[in-house]
């Protein structure tokens, strides 16, 4: 068992405008790659899980099976483990630790799960391997970035592209790589995967409460969040106000792509 741990600062951090984002991703928008590959009595663990939105939709996919829900920072699972009483399942526990160093056995589970984790890590190939190393052998793992470059959207209000080039600066001075999903695959490999399947997909934002939601979280985000007590340079009331400018256009629209990869352990 590895003792590492992360070296890195998560840019986004917990607070309840990150919560709110977070908590809207769920199994069939966030992991839908992954779905196919899953059976009922399969063991899962999901690294990062956050508010656990997505982590609950998995146990009901395996309801034979038990998923644990993994994040460094306890104080969001309370929260996560309400939803999943709310919902009533039973197949599942949330824990503290770290995912460059799981406190697991080798070949514990069947599936071991990341979502937009890997661009926040320092060392994204040793946490791949670490993810290797408690994946079962003929078992999978799977991970979703995204990639901050490609994101697109309309219309182009100016000061976007600097909160785009802010968060990149910001990201990579906390020890993280914003455009993690276009290496996904790569890293896979160095971290000693042969047979991979990669996909790409995009949340897309265009009705207008999603836009207004969108649009609501970054104002406060860029104002509140950590990305702003770690955001050292930028004028950060300008990039909220052009959030809010953004939202309140009849047209807007937002992509954001991910990359996918769905590894197996030979």
């Amino acid at each position: 068992m590895a003792s590492k741990t992360e070296a890195a600062v998560y840019t986004h951090g917990h607070h309840a405008s990150v919560l709110r984002s977070h908590s809207t991703r769920t199994a069939l928008n966030s992991a839908s790659f992954l779905l196919p590959h899953l059976k009922p009595d399969m063991k899962i663990l999901d690294i990062g899980c956050g508010p656990g939105t997505i982590t609950v939709d998995l146990a009901e996919y395996v309801p034979q099976g038990y998923v644990t829900g993994l994040e460094r920072v306890g104080d969001v699972l309370p929260g996560a483990q309400a939803l999943a009483d709310s919902r009533g399942i039973k197949n599942i526990d949330f824990v503290v630790g770290d995912g460059n160093g799981l406190t697991y056995p080798d070949e514990s589970f069947d599936v071991v799960f990341c979502h937009q984790v890997l661009q926040h890590v320092a060392d994204p190939i040793g946490m791949l391997k670490e993810m290797k190393r408690v994946a079962k052998k003929g078992g999978i793992v799977a991970a979703r970035d995204a990639d901050y470059s490609v994101f697109m959207w309309f219309p182009e209000i100016e000061g976007l592209r600097d909160w785009q080039n802010l968060y990149d600066r910001v990201a990579r001075k906390n020890g993280g790589e914003p455009n993690a999903g276009r290496f996904l695959h790569s890293w896979a490999r160095q971290a000693g995967f042969v047979e991979m399947k990669h996909s790409v997909s995009s949340w897309a934002y265009g009705q207008k409460s999603e836009v207004a939601w969108w649009s609501e979280t970054w104002q406060e985000r860029a104002l509140k969040s950590s990305f702003a007590t770690t955001a050292l340079e930028g004028d950060l009331e300008r990039i909220s106000k052009c959030w809010k400018a953004w939202g309140e256009d009849v047209d807007a629209f937002i992509s954001i792509p991910s990359a996918e990869i769905v590894c197996f352990k030979q």
